[in-house]
């Protein structure tokens, strides 16, 4: 589903068009150093390939995002963001329902902005001031309170911390088709051993390869995958059980022991999943 002129997107700011393509015209013209934005989108709307002359923060403040570039794909659940450093080419498919606040910020305004994708951690800080900021009309030199908290925005986001949801893509088309095919079927009990026998290449050079192109190992790019393929359906209200097994765990433990370790909580914590006996 196509996001422009959608019925599907709501757009908080009225002071900026609705249509997807005249946003992003209207983004390139408007003046000053930062602009701020709130939108709210259906599950599966589709925002095709396109890139802003800005660097762009994305919070997601409820739901899960797919960010999809030439470097890889990034995974944004609720209450993290994406840094979409200026020029890049980039696409965005909402997999659930979402809520996301938008900063997009000139890349003279600051220095020490990221320089390639990646997902951060929103502080409580960074949270606070979005909600104070992202619902305002737009100003090209805000005073005042609000003309403090646009500068404490960007001062922040070279400060927010990076997280382990991005899944870079290698270069090799073989790699990449294997990759492609283990997102679309996730699978923890595929060894290393196959996946070099696929690739027609030894263990080692399959390894060395492989961390060469994808920039991480094989045993973390996975963990990563099984992350991607998890996050929507837990975000949906799938049982933890029974996203761990589909994707080939043990037991919910293994599971859960991988998901903390990568994210810092379990499933049920991340995601504030009440528990199934807890009483409202």
């Amino acid at each position: 589903m196509n996001s422009a002129d959608s019925p599907n997107t709501v757009i908080v700011n009225k002071d900026r068009p609705i249509n997807d393509e005249k946003r992003r015209s209207w983004l390139e013209d408007v003046e000053g150093d930062l602009v701020v934005g709130e939108v709210a989108q259906s599950a599966f709307v589709h925002v095709p390939v396109h890139r802003h002359t800005r660097g762009q923060l994305l919070h997601v403040s409820s739901g899960v995002v797919l960010v999809k570039t030439g470097f890889g794909h990034w995974m944004v659940p609720t209450g993290q963001a994406i840094w979409i450093p200026p020029g890049i080419e980039h696409a965005v498919e909402m997999m659930t329902d979402v809520r996301m606040q938008s900063v997009y910020v000139l890349p003279e305004a600051i220095s020490g902005l990221p320089a390639r994708p990646r997902v951060v951690g929103i502080t409580a800080l960074m949270r606070s001031l979005l909600e104070e900021v992202a619902p305002l009309p737009h100003v090209a030199q805000p005073t005042g309170r609000n003309g403090l908290l646009y500068k404490l925005i960007m001062h922040e986001i070279p400060r927010l911390p990076e997280l382990p949801l991005g899944l870079p893509f290698p270069a090799d088309p073989r790699l990449a088709r294997m990759c492609r095919s283990f997102l679309e079927a996730p699978e923890s009990r595929v060894t290393i051993d196959q996946w070099a026998r696929a690739a027609g290449m030894s263990r080692r050079t399959f390894t060395r390869r492989f961390k060469q192109e994808a920039g991480v190992s094989l045993s973390l790019w996975r963990q990563q995958a099984s992350l991607f393929a998890a996050l929507p359906r837990l975000a949906s209200g799938e049982a933890v059980t029974t996203v761990a097994l589909d994707l080939g765990y043990d037991s919910v433990a293994a599971f859960t022991t991988m998901f903390k370790r990568m994210l810092g909580a379990s499933p049920r914590n991340y995601l504030r999943i009440p528990d199934p006996g807890e009483v409202n």
